[in-house]
């Protein structure tokens, strides 16, 4: 089984929503397993405060997670059309694997939500993009043979799966992007397993 990663962060509970729609289309495909990470929200103080296990949902990503996974699913709410500070600190402290070149090559592709529909979802998509590139992964988006791509009025860009949460966080996920955050993990394992054969 080759791991595909979904790391993300979420405040609110959309992001982490919109994960485990891709990580189920990751798993709809034979070969291929998702694994969930998230990051530790970042203090104002120089102590850390968050435990170093988290009290409920996915585990904390590490290097290793990076070094195993044949492919990454990348996702952050929306922080004034830039991605959250938490994964931006995970990012900053990758210069190891960077120098290592562990991600060279894997497919990526990035997901997100903001409370409006206007928000920020597509600059916001792209800045997590940028140290993937840095990382030489290879980035994936959403094709417009995706007819809920066309079609949606709720979340859903080329650059990658996105949800409109409201501005209190609590819309759930519409169908037309549950579709999408689904296909977008399907056509990230296909991607990655059928480049790990090419290996």
């Amino acid at each position: 089984m080759q791991k595909i990663l979904v790391l993300y962060y979420s405040h609110k509970g959309a992001v982490e929503a919109l994960a485990r729609a891709v990580a189920h289309g990751i798993d709809s495909v034979s070969g291929a397993e998702s694994v969930l990470r998230t990051v530790p929200r970042v203090s104002a103080v120089c102590e850390a405060t968050e435990p170093a296990i988290p009290t409920s949902g996915a585990p904390y990503v590490t290097l290793q997670d990076l070094t195993e996974c044949a492919g990454l699913a990348l996702g952050s709410p929306v922080r004034f059309g830039n991605m959250a500070a938490p994964m931006k600190y995970f990012w900053d402290g990758t210069i190891a694997t960077w120098l290592s070149g562990e991600l060279i090559g894997k497919p990526a592709a990035v997901f997100t939500s903001s409370g409006s529909m206007h928000g920020g979802n597509e600059s916001t998509l792209l800045s997590m993009m940028l140290p993937l590139f840095h990382h030489g992964m290879l980035l994936m988006g959403l094709p417009y043979s995706e007819v809920a791509l066309a079609e949606t009025q709720s979340g859903g860009t080329p650059y990658g799966a996105s949800h409109i949460a409201g501005s209190n966080g609590s819309q759930p996920l519409t169908a037309d992007e549950i579709v999408l955050a689904k296909q977008m993990g399907k056509r990230l394992a296909e991607t990655a397993l059928q480049l790990f054969q090419q290996r």
